[in-house]
Parts: C-alpha cells; structure tokens; sequence
C-alpha cells in the first residue's frame, strides 16, 4: 500500500500545462487509452484499469473533498486480456464504466495526468505519491499545492469525486 495526496480539476488549460511540463523536463510516459470499470463494493472504491501503459486492478479510499486530499492506494498489476473482469464483474457487478484519453507525465514523485473523459470533458491530476513512506503527507501536500499554483488551477475547478461519481451523477 502507498500514500498519495492528489488533486482532480476541471482544465480548460491544457496546453499551458503541457508547455509548463516541458519547461520542467516532465518525463512523459505516453498517451494511454484507459478503460477503468468500477465495480460495487461496501468499502471505498475499486476499478480494473485497462490500457496500453497501465493495468491495475486499484482499490483506493479516499475522503470526497475539493483539493488535496490523501488517498491509501493498493495496486495489483494485472494482465490484460485475462479473466479477472469476468471474475469481478460475476461476483461484484459493474457500478459505472470510465472511457478516457491519459497523457502521463512524471516529475521525481509527482505524476501527472491531462485527461479528456468521454461524456465529461478535460481534466488534470496531480499525485504526489510516497511509495515507501520516506516522504511524509506534510511535504506530499506542499508538493500538490505547488503545482496547482504553477498550473494556475482555479479553486473552483477542483473536484472533490472520482470520475466514476461523476458519470453516476449525470
């Protein structure tokens, strides 16, 4: 399990923060096509993410709030094509389905997303991840909180849900 503090914004800045990334030498990791199927559970949230550069089935909790917020993260590195959709899906049912376009991008821990989400628009993620417990959430916050002033990301822009609460909301 890892600890991340993340930030979700509406983006109408896109290419603004595609030239910052590269200003900062961003390592770009691609452009993936990202199926993520939520599935129905008690306890926070649980999606079989299906692309070209990740597959992960993720279970996260995470509290709803607009800005940074901390998110504990378990990640298993599926395979794709395999059984585990059919397996989830006859066992715990599909909640709600999320079709999106991802350029990934990373700056030492801080992984970056600019996202288009089919039927909802672009967005940008910011996560700031301490995969080892070396770097703390005070210093993970203060990470978050300097790249959405650099992005210029405007309060009222921030979400507070997952894409999945979204849709379902439509």
């Amino acid at each position: 399990m890892h600890q991340n503090i993340e930030i979700k914004a509406k983006s109408s800045n896109q290419e603004e923060i595609r030239v910052i990334l590269k200003s900062k030498s961003a390592d770009f990791k691609g452009i993936d096509h990202q199926i993520d199927t939520y599935f129905k559970i008690n306890v926070g949230r649980l999606k079989l993410r299906e692309g070209k550069i990740e597959n992960y089935l993720i279970h996260y909790q995470r509290e709803d709030k607009a800005g940074p917020k901390q998110s504990n993260v378990i990640l298993f590195k599926s395979e794709p094509k395999s059984t585990l959709k059919k397996l989830l899906t006859t066992a715990l049912g599909v909640l709600v389905v999320v079709d999106k376009k991802r350029e990934i991008y990373f700056i030492d821990n801080v992984k970056f997303h600019i996202d288009t989400v089919t039927d909802l628009g672009e967005f940008i993620e910011i996560e700031a991840i301490d995969s080892d417990g070396s770097i703390g959430s005070d210093k993970l916050l203060e990470q978050c909180k300097h790249y959405l002033d650099l992005f210029n990301i405007p309060k009222d822009n921030l979400i507070s849900g997952s894409y999945s609460d979204l849709l379902l909301q439509k």
